[in-house]
């Protein structure tokens, strides 16, 4: 039978939809929360350690650390836990951060050492940045940031190049995300700023959160010209060398370096102002200023 159409005055009657979840799964919840936890955790938790951070008792949790050690999630270390392998391994089996990691490695160690200096590959999530892949100065001196570190988007050269290029309404969405996790940021005027990125195709700046570095982030495009990822080097000059390299030796490099990578991603030259070529200069195509063709995007 036909269900009959709701009247105004039922329909005034009727109960709000909660605007949080629908569902919930607590036992699902605590499981999850225990393992944020561990991975945050530098060093192996007692089960009552987990119980007093999480604000439950031990008995609330006991059964999840079991489930999770049964599942290889954590292990037990004489009475204390830690995460395993199998999230890290868990998240790079998906295809396009499995292919993207397995591209960027070689180019990254010739980067590397290249230029004599650290960098990183970072990619955007909800509001903040986390590192996927890094290598470290091969001199053995420098700046470098550990696998799963997370950045802030709005005042990094890698997260303003994550978001220039993407359309208005990921920039959008993506900076509002940013500033919720960071309100101080909410003053920045971000526009501006993510305009020249796509004019010059990078950002590069003295780094606004250390001291004495200054920070180089090319996007990773994709076939549609969005950036899926970042690669930065933070430069730290070294006053011990005489043929020490310079902020656009960085540029140069790293610009190559991201244009390969990103080909290798299946973007192609000419369709994305910025990427840079073998002498450094900003590709054009027929004839067209880069901030001509971003309009055209």
């Amino acid at each position: 039978m036909k269900r009959p159409a709701r009247t105004p005055s039922s329909a005034s009657k009727a109960k709000k939809v909660p605007s949080g979840p629908t569902y919930s799964a607590p036992a699902l919840e605590k499981g999850l929360d225990i393992l944020e936890m561990l991975c945050r955790s530098n060093i192996p938790l007692s089960q009552s350690e987990i119980a007093e951070s999480l604000g439950r008792s031990v008995s609330e949790i006991y059964r999840m650390l079991t489930c999770l050690v049964d599942r290889n999630y954590i292990v037990n270390i004489a009475d204390t836990y830690a995460i395993t392998t199998k999230v890290f391994e868990l998240a790079h089996s998906n295809p396009p951060t499995n292919r993207l990691l397995a591209e960027a490695g070689p180019l990254m160690q010739e980067l590397s050492s290249s230029l004599q200096q650290a960098c990183h590959l970072t990619v955007y999530n909800q509001g903040r940045q986390i590192v996927i892949a890094k290598v470290d100065n091969p001199a053995g001196m420098g700046f470098s940031l550990r696998v799963g570190a997370e950045l802030d988007v709005l005042v990094s050269a890698s997260g303003r190049a994550l978001l220039a290029f993407q359309d208005p309404e990921t920039i959008a969405l993506r900076v509002k995300e940013s500033v919720q996790r960071r309100p101080e940021h909410a003053s920045l005027d971000i526009t501006p700023i993510l305009d020249k990125i796509r004019k010059r195709g990078f950002e590069s700046i003295v780094s606004l959160q250390i001291k004495g570095l200054h920070a180089v982030g090319y996007p990773i495009l994709d076939t549609q010209n969005r950036a899926i990822a970042a690669l930065t080097v933070p430069y730290a000059e070294r006053l011990d060398q005489s043929n020490k390299k310079t902020v656009s030796d960085v540029e140069a490099v790293l610009g190559k370096a991201a244009r390969a990578l990103s080909e290798r991603m299946g973007w192609r030259h000419g369709e994305t102002p910025g990427m840079r070529n073998e002498v450094g200069e900003a590709a054009t195509v027929s004839g067209q200023t880069p901030a001509r063709r971003v309009n055209r995007r």
